[in-house]
């Protein structure tokens, strides 16, 4: 099967699985697509939140969705709960052989999928193997190192850890961040009488994973693209906001995962969409994050996008003419009054009024072209950006930024017009653009 033939595919099972979700968890759009870009990335999810928020059932039925529900660990944590509880219990025979090794069958170190409730509450006794299962998918049992199946992980909690090292450690092992509430709409609650009770199919294999992953290590990190990120960590930093240099290893392996579920070779600005729910430490903060993110989006779009609409060049072309406005402009004064202008001054600066001309024409024209191409766009603009990201939730949002790249543009056209107005006491010959559409 080719590289496009099983992305198609994949898009369409992960269509199918965000639908089936969607009716099942009502106002938890975001977060079922986070999930599933955490399950393809082979990261763990955290949310945050109160109880009854439908947290553990959504995790039970994420493993449904993978036919690996009989390979599911879900547990309550708590201040108390012992290595045996998580890990299973020490084996009686081995341990009359001197050998301290753990039953794990039906335990964590056993499991595809699990989901632990109250995961700060875990104490010093299990929590160093949770960090290496974690992070490495690895169980130290007894003198074997033993690996870990486990393809996914998600955890709650209704607080954020408490000011300690371990857990501190702990909650840098969860990429992405979500903040969980109770619905807020009389629509959701009308419908929670009436969502789906069946289990759910299973749509994805754990193959399907595997071969996302696979794909997702060649797939390119432009310089362009690192170059956004480089941004984002510097606006970030000036408002003291700091990421650790693995953390955003990890973000950076998050967006070739999202190019290879696109059926991408390179990574996109549109990989990057969900990526402040991967800087934030408090959640307070994901606002302000999502306002730096979205500055540094809209500028890398508008690089993206500059083989389309190549603003960059049009406004060179503005800024070269209008460093020599006024030199130009009294030119024009003088020999429209008379003025003694020499020889060759007046020669040279003919040239440039005739170039200027010309180039200012030229653009314009071409501006305007792009623009109207641009307008035409705009009108089935939300197929075309669910068309960039399977997960993309609200394309109307990112719509809006497009229409801003065409506001510049306009602005621009319009600068275009006013200079060669005021060097040429008139108009383009032929040229119209309607700036209403």
């Amino acid at each position: 099967m080719s590289t496009t033939t099983a992305s198609t595919d994949l898009t369409s099972k992960l269509q199918k699985v965000i639908s089936v979700l969607e009716q099942r968890f009502l106002e938890r759009e975001e977060l079922i697509r986070l999930l599933l870009l955490g399950i393809a990335s082979g990261e763990n999810v955290l949310m945050v939140g109160p109880p009854g928020t439908a947290k553990s059932g959504l995790a039970h039925t994420v493993a449904q969705l993978f036919g690996g529900g009989g390979r599911f660990f879900d547990y309550l944590l708590t201040r108390f709960t012992t290595p045996d509880e998580m890990f299973g219990p020490v084996s009686l025979q081995q341990l009359k052989q001197d050998e301290f090794v753990r039953r794990t069958e039906g335990y964590l170190p056993s499991a595809e999928f699990a989901f632990l409730d109250e995961i700060f509450k875990a104490n010093s006794a299990i929590l160093n193997a949770l960090l290496s299962i974690l992070n490495e998918r690895v169980f130290f049992n007894g003198r074997e190192k033993q690996q870990v199946p486990l393809v996914f992980l998600m955890a709650a909690s209704n607080e954020l850890p408490e000011e300690n090292e371990q857990l501190a450690a702990l909650y840098d092992r969860f990429l992405f961040r979500y903040e969980v509430s109770y619905m807020k709409t009389i629509a959701s609650y009308e419908r929670m009488f009436d969502t789906p009770k069946e289990p759910v199919p299973a749509l994805l294999s754990v193959r399907d994973l595997k071969d996302i992953q696979r794909r997702a290590e060649g797939v390119e990190l432009s310089e362009a693209i690192i170059y956004m990120l480089f941004q984002l960590k510097t606006v970030m930093e000036e408002k003291e906001y700091v990421v650790s240099d693995r953390r955003w290893k990890k973000i950076g392996n998050v967006w070739r995962t999202s190019a290879a579920l696109n059926g991408r070779t390179s990574v996109s600005v549109w990989d990057t969409v969900y990526t402040p729910h991967m800087l934030w430490d408090f959640p307070e903060d994901l606002s302000p994050l999502k306002e730096l993110f979205d500055g540094v989006f809209q500028e890398a779009l508008k690089r993206e996008m500059e083989r389309e609409l190549p603003l960059g060049q049009y406004d060179q072309v503005l800024r070269k003419w209008l460093e020599r406005e006024d030199e130009l402009h009294s030119f024009q004064f003088k020999r429209e009054v008379g003025a003694n202008v020499p020889k060759e001054t007046a020669e040279r600066l003919r040239r440039a009024l005739d170039e200027s001309r010309a180039e200012l024409e030229e653009t314009a024209r071409a501006l305007a072209k792009r623009l109207t191409a641009w307008q035409l766009r705009e009108q089935k603009l939300d197929d075309w950006i669910r068309s960039q990201n399977v997960l993309i939730l609200h394309a109307d949002t990112y719509a809006a930024k497009f229409t801003r790249l065409r506001i510049q543009g306009e602005r621009i056209l319009q600068q275009l017009q006013g200079l060669y107005r005021t060097l040429n006491d008139k108009d383009i010959p032929g040229f119209t653009y309607d700036y209403t559409l």
